[in-house]
């Protein structure tokens, strides 16, 4: 019986090893949290943290150890009325496994937003706020289609 167990500890152990040292390389997807979701393309970053707004160029590329920064813009007064505020902004945040831990940070302003947690593949759960369906630097034009398949079929147009 000791060697049961002593042999279901041992595959679970290296279960566990070989899920949390595969390196992220591929970021591109929806990522989704409670009140937060993060849509990424090869070359676009979207992001919602509440009611608020923020972009940055893509794609991300995680470092060793997951962890990732990206510059961009970020809008804190997007939702109900938008103002067209946008201050400039840094995206840092670090992946393990399937988890993403993401801050955004205005550099103008030093307001600091999260850390909150996502999800890969998982659906954001926004809210009252609405996230976006197209990212803001895909032209109007653009299908709906070139939004990653997880979950864009129920994220409301903004």
């Amino acid at each position: 019986m000791a060697r049961i167990y002593l042999l279901a500890s041992l595959v679970t152990a290296l279960a566990c090893s070989t899920a949390t040292s595969t390196r992220i390389t591929e970021v591109a997807g929806t990522w989704g949290g409670d009140n937060a979701g993060l849509i990424v393309t090869n070359t676009d970053v979207h992001v919602h943290i509440g009611c608020t707004l923020g972009d940055a160029v893509g794609p991300i590329r995680p470092d060793t150890n997951g962890r990732f920064e990206a510059t961009g813009t970020y809008n804190v007064d997007a939702y109900p009325v938008d103002r067209g505020i946008v201050h400039p902004a840094t995206f840092t945040g670090q992946i393990v496994g399937q988890t993403m831990t993401l801050t955004v940070s205005l550099t103008d302003t030093a307001r600091v937003l999260g850390p909150v947690s996502l999800i890969y593949g998982k659906e954001p759960k926004m809210g009252p706020c609405p996230i976006c369906r197209v990212l803001s630097r895909v032209s109007r034009a653009s299908p709906a289609s070139t939004i990653p398949k997880q979950g864009a079929a129920s994220l409301a147009a903004h």
